[in-house]
């Protein structure tokens, strides 16, 4: 049984439920959240967002097509997701704006300009996300993936209409993130992958393709999928240089998250390229997991596909919804407003049963306008909107390293808006 997935070229999705507590206009101090809770849920929405089915089918493809080489633009990209990483932890949690709000500040209109494109991609992402979940339920249980698509949206509503979504949600994440880290761990140790061939390519790559390198950045790094675990952060509390420590370690640990779901994926599909076989153009990471652990691998791909999709869609809703908000809206508010999103996502799913690709390749060009311009609004109030921080004196190589992943985004988002030129051409 394969399972076709190459309809969803949605590179993330993502991004987060609606928790948060009341604040003004300008940074307030909060009490930092009780226990570990709140900060392994932002640090696996982080994860998990960046982990959806379209990163499923890119890493498969590109695997497939450059084989152990593929560990250097994987290495390329987690350098990349650390440089901005960091730096949106820290200067959103510090000042405790969300990055609309944040833009806003710095340039009056500027972060609803964002909050169009955030809003605009997640609404079309969504529906590819709730597709992947519906195919990962016909693979586990050979449900009709329509129904399974349904049945994830469901789920993801129960989530927000909770009454107390915030801890559902961390708790979700995380239980979502640790399922597919295991599977992929156990399909990845079954398969055998070259596992010194990977690591020499890792730092001497024998073929480099800047193509795969820039979709692979842009789609694990790029658009709202930034956002998603500062602004979970934010919502519960964990705000102000007070708590600068707990916010790097939290995104430090989100980025290795991410980084170990990636790197898993990779060595699952090498070992199986390794062998020679040759994979199903249209279902390559199903049939990968196929050939490594028979029927068993085939189900596990669909819980991983599952996770992956419902993780995405509750973060894509989470993050659209408070791109559009401020903190000032009542949670129980923005829950309904994340709900109503959902159902509207849900129901033209239910009509298209797939998101339409043009719509898709769109709204992923549309993602790789947001992170130029939020990741411009972030590093300009590290370096010069001290106010903002609270009177934090922000580390100069930070800064740096920040400044060159900016260049590098402003790359990805001028061949986003060719793609979008080329598309309506």
């Amino acid at each position: 049984m394969m399972i076709d997935i190459t309809h969803l070229c949605d590179p993330h999705h993502s991004k987060e439920p609606i928790v948060s507590t009341e604040t003004t206009a300008t940074p307030v101090q909060k009490n930092p959240p009780k226990g570990i809770g709140a900060m392994a849920g932002a640090m696996f929405l982080m994860a998990t967002s960046a982990i959806g089915p379209g990163f499923l089918t890119q890493t498969s493809v590109f695997t497939v097509q450059m084989g152990a080489a593929f560990a250097f633009a994987i290495l390329l990209s987690i350098l990349v997701d650390i440089a901005v990483q960091l730096n949106v932890w820290r200067v959103l949690a510090v000042s405790g704006l969300r990055a609309n709000e944040l833009g806003n500040t710095v340039l009056p209109g500027l972060g609803w300009v964002m909050a169009v494109f955030v809003f605009i991609g997640g609404l079309v992402f969504n529906i590819g996300n709730i597709a992947g979940a519906g195919l990962g339920v016909n693979a586990m249980l050979g449900i009709d993936a329509r129904w399974g698509g349904i049945i994830a949206a469901a789920i993801a509503v129960f989530i927000f209409l909770s009454k107390r979504a915030g801890v559902a949600l961390d708790r979700l994440v995380a239980a979502l993130g640790a399922i597919m880290i295991l599977l992929m761990l156990y399909v990845a140790i079954v398969s055998q992958p070259p596992v010194g061939e990977a690591l020499k390519n890792t730092f001497l790559p024998e073929e480099i393709d800047f193509f795969v390198i820039t979709t692979l950045v842009g789609g694990t790094v790029g658009g709202y999928i930034t956002f998603a675990g500062a602004h979970r952060l934010i919502d519960s509390g964990l705000t102000g240089p007070e708590n600068i420590k707990n916010i790097t370690q939290t995104s430090v640990w989100g980025i290795i998250i991410t980084g170990i779901m990636r790197v898993l994926l990779f060595l699952a599909i090498l070992g199986v390229v390794a062998t020679g076989v040759t994979l199903s153009k249209e279902n390559t990471a199903a049939d990968a997991f196929f050939q490594a652990a028979g029927q068993f691998g085939l189900r596990a791909f669909g819980v991983v596909l599952f996770a992956a999709g419902l993780s995405s869609v509750i973060g894509a809703s989470y993050t659209s919804i408070s791109f559009v908000t401020t903190q000032q809206v009542a949670p129980r508010t923005r829950n309904f407003l994340t709900v109503a999103f959902i159902v509207v996502c849900t129901v033209a799913f239910a009509i298209m049963n797939s998101a339409p690709q043009k719509l898709l390749i769109f709204a992923g060009a549309f993602n790789g306008l947001i992170l130029p311009i939020g990741f411009a609004v972030v590093m300009w109030v590290a370096w010069r909107r001290r106010d903002l921080l609270g009177g934090y004196k922000y580390p100069a190589w930070l800064l740096g390293i920040g400044l060159l992943a900016w260049l590098l985004t402003i790359f990805i988002g001028v061949k986003a808006f060719s793609g979008i030129t080329a598309l309506w051409a």
